[in-house]
């Protein structure tokens, strides 16, 4: 399969997704962005993800939902697109079991928008899924062949839901799609809701980390860069329909981030020891066996240096 030279990506204004961006107008390609502006987060904040974006004549911005059939007819137009990064989700564990139809609406039904459009056009499809699909497990590293029938947050139910969609387009129009389970990312431009920037600005306020349960559960932390290299690697595979996932291979504990980020802000943590969370899972653990194999896919920074370059950045976007 060749090269996407028209990209269109949704949730184009997120963490991921503008860096993604960045990337694909960096090697010539032409990006039409399609975004809400949700305010989960700060809008503001995702606009000036976007600022290097919008000053590149490749770039065109789209503001609208997924589940409007018409902006996303509007986005694939523009280019015209011939692959589609579907990144645009309602995100986080705990407020999708506050807002459980909304997760839903969006996640699901959006994504049957954006996958239907994609086939009636005959673009690609990079799917973002999550390491949350696995569920609750013991043990690990987790295999794409691992079953993922048991969820324990909407939030996961819903990225499954997106997965099983895609096959569905892909069995019955032939849509190619590529899953990429995305296992917790972080770096620059992180969400604020996030472990490691929220622990990260409350430590340099001097205020106290929630931290729910011992300080034992096991994230497998891809800093951002190294995920979207193997997005971007993704977009242009020919794979028919593959769940792939992005991890770094290896496991930090929410004990071992809170001493990563003593270390590198120079600042003691004090901690508010909490219950465990319902939705949350102990461990995430990426076997990313599958994504050397086919993309070539190779995780470079060590998870210390990719706490130094966020904090880097979250000093000078204080």
């Amino acid at each position: 399969m060749s090269r996407a030279e028209c990209v269109l990506l949704t949730g184009v204004a997120g963490f991921i997704g503008s860096t993604l961006c960045e990337r694909l107008l960096s090697e010539g390609r032409r990006v039409v962005g399609l975004d809400s502006f949700d305010p989960f987060y700060a809008p503001a904040q995702k606009r000036a993800n976007l600022r290097a974006a919008l000053a590149s004549p490749r770039f065109q911005l789209v503001e609208g939902d997924v589940r409007d059939g018409s902006a996303v007819r509007k986005a694939f137009e523009l280019g015209p697109c011939d692959a589609v990064a579907h990144l645009a989700a309602l995100a986080g564990v705990r407020p999708s079991l506050e807002r459980p139809a909304e997760y839903a609406d969006v996640n699901v039904r959006g994504s049957a928008v954006v996958f239907e459009e994609a086939a009636r056009r005959g673009a690609r499809v990079l799917f973002a899924s999550s390491s949350s699909v696995y569920g609750e497990r013991q043990g690990g590293p987790f295999r794409e062949s691992d079953p993922a029938a048991e969820p324990v947050s909407p939030y996961a139910a819903t990225k499954r839901a997106g997965e099983l969609l895609a096959h569905a387009f892909h069995a019955a129009r032939g849509l190619p799609v590529v899953c990429a389970r995305i296992f917790t990312a972080f770096g620059p431009r992180q969400r604020p809701d996030l472990a490691i920037r929220h622990f990260a600005e409350r430590m340099l306020r001097g205020d106290p980390l929630p931290v729910y349960g011992d300080g034992s559960a096991q994230r497998d932390f891809t800093y951002v860069d190294d995920l979207v290299a193997g997005l971007r690697s993704a977009l242009d595979a020919d794979l028919g329909f593959a769940l792939i996932n992005f991890g770094a291979g290896r496991t930090i504990s929410v004990q071992e981030v809170i001493q990563t980020l003593e270390r590198v802000l120079c600042v003691p943590a004090k901690i508010e020891w909490l219950p465990p969370q319902p939705g949350d899972v102990r461990r995430t653990w990426a076997d990313i066996s599958s994504a050397r194999r086919l993309l070539g896919y190779e995780p470079r920074v060590p998870f210390e240096e990719g706490v130094r370059r966020f904090s880097r950045w979250l000093r000078e976007s204080a």
